[in-house]
């Protein structure tokens, strides 16, 4: 399946001396035997005989993959970003058009990474994947907007939704928000320290739970009459303009965020050719289903002037069924949900650090692993801090506006680089997505306009977030002299 993986390093770095395979060495570990590489390798005093010899752990299952991807997707921002959205189409219908539209997306994105993951097994996800497909400098910029960017933006948006449904039992003003949100970030990144098969089975048991949850709240919630003042009482509107309808998907694709991170741990899934695929598909619908009955379930109890202007929807949405109490099962469940997600994206971003580090794209002390508990501690405990310090600067808004716009812009590149992997001869993956050509192409179309009408919408704060991935440019330039020189 790889031989034209190999062909093309050949190729590309004839001039590199042939490095056999070592021992838990970066090419040992993804599955190659020996191999010319895209980078040029370190000296070989600078990895220890520790460090050879600690590889990852491979604990997580389809169970486990497949709640990874639900459980990212289904965070903290569901219960909140109704309100941003609803702002942009203040109709039902549009409303749940935008739901639709915003799941059909990351549906198309899904399976654009599960033939990738099928293809490129390997840690890292789509790092992995623009490096391999397009250039090794397109890689390097994914993996640094993620760390200064989008990855840790979706770490401190997520944190402070959590603080925000906390402060619903203890109130507190925004200095106290912020600071329990980091203290937050901080116990959830200690626990992925302590090992992946402790964070993916808190996943997994976050995930079914809050899963379980929403389904009794949707049945109670549809089981009762609608308020006589909710939004489906009053479902007509005029029409929305495209482009409020187009912000409006960019404020769902926030919600959906997280769909491709389960590729990032392919180093500790099980056959992840077969895994990774099947627990992207399967998690992006159960995703989708549940987001469209939520949203229905607030338009149902709530007016449609009051989720506009919420900051807790859903703890608002409960209150109107069932009192005081409900709103605060509800908060709980959201804290609950806050958790999974802090969780999940925590365990996933390292993971790409690693293996920047491992490719020499980055400090030789990233890639270190904990050498009882097998995991990328320094990188974790690096995004720990960036995502403390973004909580500690930023606004909600500008953190998910951020976010989006430059994980697109990356995931449109990643649809072009399918194409190209197509086109390479010998090229025979385990899965091969479902309607080819069409799809990557409106995944392609859509991120495109999804992007530039985000960035149009704010250009002062949309040209210092793409000014930080610019920035990404010379600092690889001088990492490849580097490593050239040695």
């Amino acid at each position: 399946m790889f031989g034209w993986a190999v062909k093309r390093r050949e190729a590309i770095v004839h001039r590199s001396r042939e490095r056999p395979l070592e021992p838990g060495g970066r090419a040992a570990r993804r599955g190659y035997g020996t191999l010319h590489l895209l980078t040029p390798p370190e000296k070989h005093s600078e990895r220890t005989q520790a460090e050879a010899c600690t590889t990852l752990e491979r604990p997580i299952g389809p169970v486990r993959a497949t709640a990874m991807v639900a459980g990212i997707i289904i965070g903290a921002s569901i219960f909140v970003q109704p309100s941003e959205i609803n702002r942009h189409v203040p109709s039902v219908a549009g409303v749940l058009s935008v739901w639709i539209a915003a799941g059909m997306l990351t549906l198309f994105g899904a399976l654009v990474c599960a033939e990738f993951s099928s293809a490129l097994p390997l840690t890292g996800g789509v790092y992995v994947f623009l490096k391999e497909t397009l250039s090794p400098w397109c890689g390097f910029l994914w993996g640094w907007a993620m760390f200064w960017s989008a990855h840790s933006g979706i770490i401190a948006a997520s944190a402070v939704i959590l603080a925000r449904y906390v402060a619903y039992f203890v109130p507190m003003d925004d200095a106290g928000i912020r600071m329990t949100a980091i203290a937050g970030i901080l116990l959830l990144s200690y626990v992925n320290h302590r090992g992946v098969r402790q964070g993916s089975m808190l996943q997994t048991v976050v995930t079914v739970t809050k899963v379980a949850a929403i389904a009794v709240l949707l049945v109670m919630v549809f089981a009762a009459a609608p308020p006589p003042d909710s939004a489906v009482a009053h479902a007509a509107a005029p029409p929305v303009p495209f482009r409020e309808f187009v912000l409006a998907v960019s404020a769902a694709l926030f919600t959906y965020g997280g769909w491709h991170m389960v590729t990032y741990t392919a180093g500790e899934t099980r056959a992840p050719e077969k895994t990774i695929p099947r627990s992207l598909v399967a998690g992006s619908l159960i995703v989708t289903v549940c987001y469209v009955a939520l949203n229905s379930a607030y338009l149902y109890l709530l007016p449609l002037e009051k989720v506009v202007t919420s900051k807790r929807v859903a703890a608002d949405a409960a209150q109107a069924m069932a009192g005081v109490r409900g709103g605060a099962i509800v908060s709980a469940l959201v804290i609950l949900s806050a958790s999974g997600v802090l969780n999940g994206v925590i365990l996933a971003g390292p993971r790409t650090y690693f293996a920047m580090a491992d490719d020499g794209m980055g400090f030789a002390w990233m890639r270190w692993l904990h050498p009882r508990f097998h995991t990328p501690s320094r990188t974790i405990a690096l995004q720990a801090a960036w995502s403390c310090v973004l909580v500690a600067t930023g606004t909600y808004r500008a953190l998910y506006t951020r976010v989006v716009y430059t994980e697109w812009l990356f995931f449109a590149l990643m649809g072009v680089g399918l194409y190209r992997l197509r086109a390479r001869p010998g090229y025979r993956p385990v899965f091969r997505m479902w309607g080819y050509r069409v799809v990557p192409l409106l995944f392609i179309a859509a991120s495109v306009v999804v992007a530039v009408i985000q960035i149009a919408a704010d250009p002062a704060q949309s040209a210092a977030g793409l000014a930080i991935v610019v920035l990404g440019l010379p600092v690889y330039f001088l990492i490849r002299t580097k490593h050239a020189n040695h």
